[in-house]
């Protein structure tokens, strides 16, 4: 259990009436901005709090407030670990969660500003009520994860090396993408081609060996066929988002060699809410002159039935860089969805719609591309189904089912309004996840299936055949508790059949054909305690990788790449071995993990700039694949130095090699991270950080070199209770001194910088 460093007091009688807090103080709104004001509108929509005693059988009341001070904490997040039960506290600091059967919980407290708390509850034939004192810290307890492990849990006992970035952090980070947005977590980069195209690099890996996740689903657009791609995600409306670095993330599929990320929004709510509860942000940034506003919110429709909404925006300019603006980087995006679902003692079962699209643009300068650059339409629609069964009494403690369908366009237009590249792509998937508790040797496991069917179409000038894409897969992980140790091990077997819409055995690029892969990938995880606050972890894995439709059949111009991309249908699949060795310290003052990695990828996949130009003058990549090898290390340090002050520093060093002659891969991270100060008090907090990256020197055929540098960023923010919500103003200066740099994996660095200085302004409230 994650250590408890609140206070929370069970009363043993239902007379509570000295047990509410002080009410809250009322506070000065005069100031505030105009624009503000509306995101202050949608949370008051939720009505006025009150102090409450309990009302039925079955339920957990309570208060949180300040351990020093006795003030009670509006925006406090309640939930029921291991549940979709939660609540946010009310002005004066008050929580009303429902539904609540008899028997023993973990419940958790999170607000900005102060240590989380974790604490055993037991519900019996009356309702629990609680008191919570949380303390302040600059450093809050860590995150729970749910991603590759078989039940939630904090980060400090997950078997393999996972980040978590929610909160205040999340905030400060927010970027129009989810790859900018985590390119600060140790192990992570990106790579992109201006403002709103960027993905994330893991390790050295990115593409189809880093899963991109929605709320535990893929999220089936083809950002992993081209670097042009955006992923069709906005974190803008994110809970809270998770990072599996390492390819043991059997869960999800053996795909995943660099890891797994997964974006939690809670889209199909499995809790019905006391009152409406949400959140909305306004966000801007001169850097772009990007303007952005996101609203979530959900809400009782009856006793079984919760309501969820939600609806972002996001409107950007060109780059501005110290070396002038680069044009045709401009984008929109909008994005909305809406879920709901039947909770009962039963489980839940429920549903979502999404929709999104994405139009930006693509900067034009480099050999074969066009000078007024690329735009790109990118659309997705989705639906998915989930019913949860939660059977404490049998076998299985719960069983999940969730099936999706998802549809995808990305349209790459060439001036004046000709279509030049076509991707389109559906997706219908079914996926099976029986968890169970104790049973023989082992303490918990889950065994799973997934099943899927995907179609690819092509248009404009690339030549690439349509196809279709089948996969089967099961797949199970046990664990056993030891005492000090924590065991895991796990199996997956998948089956894959690509099959082009037309043969053809006389192509250029070979023989265009049926092709049937088998994989089999197992993961071996131990975490030791050495002592208590520091723990011991080796993950073991062994994945493989089925090569991409892209990389099987492709053959044609990639414009908005500024490439001509041909496939080799003989590929075979790649075979990945991980090892990670990490060291990990918790404690109340001091927090940090080391990490050692090494990778051996046989049969890796890539495309090789060739040096040679297509007949329409564009750089011919060709995928081939050959022996890799990726080994680095990874290290973060989180210190509370006292009196509110707090220190802070990540390091991330990747190396990629080819195994036979040590040659250098191309597109791999330098050296690089970052060193904070932080002073933080409940209601405010100031920051300084310099992120720093080494010369990238280690370079592949036909690459170039990238200098290292040294940036600037600082960042302020304000916490205050404003009609009885939580309300958090962030403003933050990105590159202060204007240095001048260059990201080694932007594919745009040849003819323009990075970001110039900027500032960027947030405003969330919390209901």
């Amino acid at each position: 259990m994650t250590t408890f460093t609140g206070r929370i007091l069970l009363p043993v009688t239902r007379n509570r009436s000295t047990m509410l807090p002080t009410p809250v103080r009322s506070l000065p709104t005069a100031g505030r901005a105009t624009a503000l004001a509306v995101t202050v509108a949608i949370a008051v929509l939720s009505g006025t709090a009150h102090a409450q005693v309990p009302e039925h059988d079955g339920e957990i009341e309570g208060v949180v407030r300040d351990s020093t001070t006795g003030e009670p904490l509006a925006g406090s997040l309640v939930s029921i670990v291991g549940s979709g039960v939660r609540a946010v506290t009310h002005g004066d600091g008050t929580f009303h969660l429902t539904g609540i059967e008899e028997g023993e919980y973990t419940l958790r407290v999170d607000r900005l500003g102060y240590r989380g708390t974790t604490r055993e509850v037991t519900v019996g034939d009356r309702s629990a009520f609680v008191v919570i004192e949380l303390e302040s810290s600059p450093i809050a307890i860590r995150n729970m994860v749910i991603t590759a492990t078989l039940s939630e849990r904090g980060a400090t006992e997950a078997l393999r090396p996972v980040g978590v970035m929610a909160g205040d952090e999340l905030q400060r980070r927010m970027a129009g993408t989810v790859a900018e947005t985590l390119a600060s977590m140790p192990g992570l980069a990106l790579t992109g081609m201006g403002p709103t195209v960027a993905q994330p690099v893991i390790r050295g890996l990115s593409g189809d060996r880093v899963l991109m996740l929605e709320d535990g689903t893929r999220v089936g657009d083809v950002s992993n066929s081209g670097s042009d791609h955006a992923t069709a995600i906005d974190p803008g409306s994110a809970r809270r988002i998770e990072v599996v670095r390492g390819p043991g993330a059997l869960l999800y599929g053996g795909n995943a060699l660099g890891g797994v990320i997964n974006v939690i929004r809670d889209e199909i709510p499995s809790g019905v809410p006391h009152h409406m509860t949400g959140s909305a942000m306004l966000q801007g940034q001169t850097v772009t002159g990007s303007l952005a506003g996101t609203v979530s919110t959900v809400f009782p429709v009856s006793e079984h039935v919760p309501l969820r909404f939600e609806a972002a925006v996001r409107r950007s300019g060109d780059l501005g860089t110290p070396a002038g603006t680069l044009p045709g980087t401009d984008g929109e995006m909008w994005s909305g969805g809406a879920g709901a679902a039947y909770v009962a003692g039963w489980g839940h079962l429920g549903a979502s719609v999404r929709g999104y699209r994405n139009h930006h643009g693509i900067p034009g300068g480099f050999v074969g591309g066009h000078e007024a650059g690329v735009r790109v339409e990118a659309e997705r629609a989705a639906t998915k189904f989930r019913a949860v069964i939660e059977a404490p009494s049998g076998f299985f403690r719960d069983i999940r089912f969730d099936a999706t369908y998802t549809w995808y366009e990305h349209r790459e237009i060439e001036p004046p309004d000709i279509l030049g590249t076509l991707f389109e792509r559906q997706n219908l998937s079914g996926d099976f996840l029986a968890k169970h508790g104790e049973w023989g040797p082992f303490t918990a496991g889950a065994v799973g299936a997934r099943a899927s069917w995907e179609d690819f179409a092509y248009g404009g000038g690339i030549y690439t055949p349509d196809a279709r894409r089948s996969q089967l897969a099961t797949y199970f992980m046990q664990e056993m508790d030891l005492g000090a140790g924590l065991v895991e091990v796990g199996l997956r077997y998948d089956w894959t059949l690509a099959n082009p819409l037309r043969e053809d055995p006389d192509s250029n690029i070979g023989n265009i054909r049926d092709r049937r892969f088998h994989a089999l990938s197992g993961s071996l995880g131990v975490l030791y305690e050495v002592v208590p606050g520091l723990s011991l972890g080796v993950s073991l894995a062994r994945a493989l990788r089925t090569p991409d439709i892209n990389e099987l059949y492709t053959e044609g111009p990639h414009l908005a790449a500024y490439s001509f991309e041909v496939g080799n249908p003989s590929l075979d699949g790649e075979v990945g071995r991980g090892f990670d060795l990490f060291l990990r310290y918790d404690s109340e003052r001091v927090r940090g993990e080391v990490t050692g990695f090494y990778n051996d990828i046989k049969g890796y996949i890539y495309g090789e700039d060739t040096g040679k130009l297509s007949r329409v003058l564009l750089p011919i990549y060709q995928y081939r694949s050959n022996h890799a090898v990726f080994k680095g290390l990874e290290a973060t340090l989180d210190v509370d130095a006292g009196s509110g002050l707090a220190l802070e520093g990540v390091v991330s060093s990747v190396r990629g090699s080819l195994k036979d002659s040590g040659d250098p891969l191309p597109l791999v991270p330098p050296l690089k991270g970052h060193l904070a100060i932080k002073y933080e008090r409940p209601t405010w907090w100031i920051r300084w950080e310099g992120e720093m990256s080494a010369r990238q020197e280690r370079i592949g055929e036909f690459e170039t070199a990238t200098d290292g540098y040294g940036v600037v960023n600082a960042a302020a923010g304000v916490r205050l209770t404003l009609g009885g919500r939580l309300t958090v103003l962030t403003v933050g200066l990105a590159n202060a001194t204007n240095t001048e740099y260059r990201n080694h994996l932007s594919r745009v660095k040849e003819i323009m910088p990075e970001a110039g200085r900027g500032l960027s302004v947030s405003y969330r409230v919390v209901f």
